[in-house]
């Protein structure tokens, strides 16, 4: 039993974090299972938050749960693996996608599935690993995935709090609308809050969301840099074929690629 355990160990650990093709081939198959389900579950929460028919999300957790247990199996310290955020994520996910077989089935368990949007970070991951491209450019991707995820996180947030309490948002993509407007400053008016609990909330994404959204677009649509800090005045940023320090004029050797997009 324990040398069976063994080479299942050792198989998963090659499958899982190999350099083989195969290997390659089966993270590639895990990206775009990630992205489908990630896509999946925004729109269906979205657009039918209180469906009836589960087949499509138990087929899912399916595939979650024995994702997840190969994963534990393959990684060097289980123990660790299952204290990660991801992992505690995953886990949240697979319970609301079984949740309905068992208990009624509340919108909100739908809402909770934005926490697969954590797998994002291991989307990235991968792309730095396999492409030159992605590493050129990674900062304004990892912006953008941060961006994304902050937004439907706190809008998940919104709708599981308001849904029952407030009439003006009774859907996801009511939620995700406040959740816009209150982020950019528009503020339309349509949509406000009537309780305290989510005047509270409101507040809190005001002084902490509108700072960080700003920030985070900001970082999406400027010019490229790379990280290199100058041995003289220490700034960080350059232009990719920046020749000299835009501060202190220090020659550069900026390493690169041989090209630059």
């Amino acid at each position: 039993m324990h040398d069976t355990l063994e080479k299942l160990r050792v198989n998963l650990r090659q499958l899982y974090f190999g350099s083989s093709a195969g290997s390659r081939l089966w993270r590639y198959a895990l990206l775009i299972f990630d992205i489908v389900t990630i896509g999946y579950f925004i729109v269906s929460a979205m657009i039918d938050p209180n469906r009836i028919h589960h087949e499509l999300d138990y087929t899912i957790a399916a595939i979650l749960t024995f994702d997840y247990i190969a994963r534990l199996i393959a990684a060097p310290r289980p123990w660790r693996y299952m204290g990660s955020f991801t992992s505690i994520a995953d886990i949240i996910v697979i319970v609301s996608l079984i949740a309905p077989a068992f208990f009624e089935n509340f919108g909100f368990l739908r809402v909770v599935r934005m926490l697969r949007l954590m797998r994002s970070y291991h989307l990235l991951k991968e792309l730095r690993d396999t492409s030159k491209w992605f590493r050129r450019n990674e900062e304004v991707f990892q912006s953008a995935v941060n961006l994304v995820v902050f937004i439907f996180v706190v809008t998940a947030l919104v709708f599981v709090v308001e849904h029952d309490r407030n009439e003006n948002i009774n859907n996801y993509l009511d939620a995700l609308y406040f959740t816009v407007t209150t982020l950019t400053t528009t503020g339309f008016g349509d949509i406000t809050m009537t309780d305290s609990a989510g005047r509270l909330m409101t507040v809190a994404i005001m002084i902490f969301g509108v700072g960080l959204f700003l920030r985070l677009v900001q970082t999406i649509f400027r010019p490229a840099k790379v990280q290199f800090p100058c041995p003289d005045c220490g700034l960080a940023r350059h232009d990719p074929d920046a020749v000299h320090c835009k501060h202190c004029g220090r020659v550069l050797n900026i390493p690169t690629d041989g090209e630059w997009a």
